[in-house]
């Protein structure tokens, strides 16, 4: 397993466990509170059933002259749901029904004892009563003992139910939760494989690039000191030394020139700069180049162009960019150089009569230690210029576009946000 992968999972893991722990805290508070109300609304209901018997009793104890008869009757055509009444005497002794259970005696005493007592009874068999009882007196004088009382399963059905509801929605939502946390891992860790698979091949190629002149130096030298020579192949084994010394120095001066670059600590200039000053001096330093090479570099439009930013790190975005049109371009061919100023953009056309870009390699122009057949063929080098020129353009807002065919040149336009 990747170790990208691994904190992934991890990641998710912590996150769904995090989730489920507020969720199990806070289904128990509200278990807690839910189940306190439920026991509320037994309780209010065991009260309201004796208070139904107490008004019964007393209706009928008002309607006859023989209470006794009457107050039995009233117990008779009370139906309540699920509770069981009993009307006791004075003495806790059972009136109605004539016999009682021991639970109902005792709650009926406790009751003699405090006027009113909710409580819960144990009868057995894993069953639990919920107990309300009260003493009343009727018109006629007499004391009698109301009691109701509900089996405790009906709560706990009511839990049990209310308890699979939440489990199941809080189960359902830990899914969702572990499949969101992971997507969005992977989206936010996305940008840190790409930047690490980017980081690996960029190593890959450095050390492959690196390897070569590494290689040709250690080889010359250790062809030289195989015997003596003349000092002519001395200075000439040196000299060849020295090309290599440069190529690898000029590798190791861009890798750093990037390294600086991904970790933002080149710092850019934000001063007043006019391109096409710039742009001039540019191509007059390549023109030395294009003479070697038996290539013409012409200057073309030129008009007033301001923009803002580093004049060292924009003169080296245009010698690059010279350097590659002259490179390419095969003797007696012509570079032409253009800068104008429209519509709040300050823009540089270069354009050569070169060897052209096949449209396969169109986007990979700007990637790093790329470089086309044709190009190795024509020009050494470790393809991190352009890079290294995009990233310029990048830091001043600009853009780069090629246009390109093969054995038709290439055209290269850099458009700069204007300066107010």
């Amino acid at each position: 397993m990747q170790p990208l992968t691994r904190i992934r999972l991890g990641l998710t893991a912590w996150y769904a466990a995090t989730f489920g722990l507020i969720l199990v805290l806070l289904g128990g508070g509200l278990f807690a509170v839910i189940r306190s109300q439920i026991t509320a609304q037994l309780d209010t209901s065991l009260e309201a059933a004796t208070e139904q018997l107490m008004r019964a009793a007393n209706i009928r104890e008002m309607e006859a002259a023989e209470a006794r008869g009457q107050v039995v009757d009233a117990v008779d055509e009370l139906h309540i749901p699920d509770r069981q009444l009993f009307l006791l005497t004075a003495t806790a002794a059972p009136f109605k029904p004539p016999s009682a259970p021991a639970w109902v005696t005792r709650a009926a005493r406790r009751a003699i004892a405090a006027g009113d007592v909710t409580l819960n009874s144990h009868i057995g068999h894993g069953h639990t009563l919920r107990i309300h009882a009260a003493t009343f007196t009727t018109s006629s004088g007499t004391r009698y003992i109301a009691l109701a009382a509900a089996d405790r399963v009906e709560l706990e059905d009511r839990y049990a139910s209310l308890i699979g509801a939440f489990g199941g929605a809080s189960l359902a939502a830990l899914l969702l939760v572990a499949l969101g946390g992971w997507i969005l891992m992977r989206k936010s860790t996305a940008p840190v494989e790409a930047t690490m698979s980017q980081m690996r091949r960029f190593m890959a190629d450095a050390a492959h690039e690196l390897r070569t002149p590494i290689a040709v130096l250690r080889t010359r030298a250790e062809v030289a000191l195989q015997r003596e020579r003349e000092p002519s192949a001395y200075i000439e084994t040196l000299t060849r030394v020295e090309e290599e010394a440069e190529r690898l120095g000029g590798i190791v001066g861009d890798l750093l020139t990037l390294a600086h670059a991904d970790a933002g600590e080149w710092p850019v200039a934000h001063d007043r700069l006019f391109l096409d000053d710039i742009a001039l001096d540019a191509a007059d330093a390549a023109h030395v180049l294009a003479r070697q090479r038996g290539v013409a570099l012409e200057v073309g439009t030129f008009e007033e162009s301001p923009i803002i930013g580093d004049r060292a790190l924009v003169r080296q975005l245009l010698m690059q960019i010279l350097d590659n049109a002259v490179k390419f371009t095969p003797r007696g061919g012509r570079v032409r150089v253009d800068v104008s100023a429209t519509n709040g953009t300050s823009t540089v056309v270069v354009a050569d009569t070169g060897i052209g870009i096949p449209a396969a390699q169109m986007p990979h122009v700007f990637d790093r230690f790329y470089r086309a057949e044709n190009a190795r063929e024509r020009a050494p080098g470790a393809g991190l210029g352009l890079s290294i020129a995009r990233w310029i353009a990048t830091a001043h807002g600009a853009t780069v576009s090629l246009d390109s065919a093969p054995g038709a040149g290439t055209t290269v336009t850099l458009r700069f946000p204007r300066a107010p």
